[in-house]
């Protein structure tokens, strides 16, 4: 299989592959900065439907150890989450010394998806806008890193990408009733962006925007800005020797007959 290509915006030639292995061995070493300085790391991840936040959220979490770098991606909040204070639920999954958080969407569905959609007051909104910048500054003041990324898909690439989920079986799980709803009100979902960025792309934890057009370039964009971020230094990893098998004669393991296996159908 042929690797594939692209170009950047300097006319410069890249490897996808290539350069995706080299950033991962990056984030590997930030990974390890992270545990051994006692870092605590929060990445959002917030687009349109079919933006590439979750393939990009994959090409991060591939090479990484799961306990440290954890993906939160929150369901539709039950009746009780829906009395509590707006931001409670998803404090629950903040990181804690030593981890990274991804949010695949994350508090920002307040300014989006439940402000076009109607799934909040209007007065619930507002004080969302006035309550998020304070949320988020208070986060960094307990040394907590927050990162935000908006991937921006244009309506053409959008309806190219719907398509093809619908084409396709093995992703047609990614379509929703509600991606149909977020064609028909694009308008609104816009200027909800923009409302959203204008009350919260502050100097603190600015707002940071991926064209995300192409999925590959995109992603390569994203991890290496990340990396940019987050200040770190190579860990040197200690040698590992295997010990021998130690000798036990006096055991005898029991005919392998007797286990189960797995069919090799392959």
């Amino acid at each position: 299989m042929a690797r594939s290509k692209f170009k950047s915006g300097k006319s410069e030639e890249y490897n996808y592959e290539e350069v995706l292995v080299g950033l991962h061995k990056e984030l590997v070493y930030l990974q390890e900065w992270i545990k051994t300085q006692g870092l605590k790391v929060v990445i959002i991840f917030e687009g349109r439907d079919a933006s590439g936040k979750g393939g990009t959220i994959k090409r991060i979490t591939e090479p990484l150890n799961p306990r440290i770098c954890k993906v939160v991606a929150l369901g539709i909040p039950t009746e009780r989450e829906k009395t509590q204070w707006y931001f409670q639920r998803y404090v629950a999954h903040l990181p804690a010394a030593g981890e990274m958080v991804l949010f695949d969407r994350s508090w920002y569905n307040r300014a989006g998806v439940e402000k076009v959609m109607g799934f909040c007051t209007d007065e619930e909104y507002n004080e969302f806008l006035r309550s998020c910048p304070d949320f988020e500054r208070m986060l960094v003041r307990s040394d907590t890193i927050i990162l935000k990324y908006w991937f921006s898909v244009s309506d053409e690439e959008q309806e190219k990408r719907f398509k093809s989920r619908i084409a396709d079986p093995l992703k047609q799980w990614k379509f929703s009733p509600m991606d149909l709803v977020s064609r028909a009100k694009w308008l609104e979902y816009s200027k909800a962006k923009d409302d959203m960025f204008a009350h919260t792309d502050t100097k603190q934890v600015p707002w940071y925007t991926v064209n995300a057009d192409n999925k590959k370039k995109a992603r390569l964009n994203c991890i290496s800005h990340i990396l940019s971020q987050i200040p770190y230094e190579k860990m040197d990893f200690p040698t590992t020797k295997l010990p021998p098998l130690p000798k036990n004669t006096a055991y005898v393991r029991p005919p392998i007959k007797y286990q189960t296996f797995v069919p090799e159908k392959y």
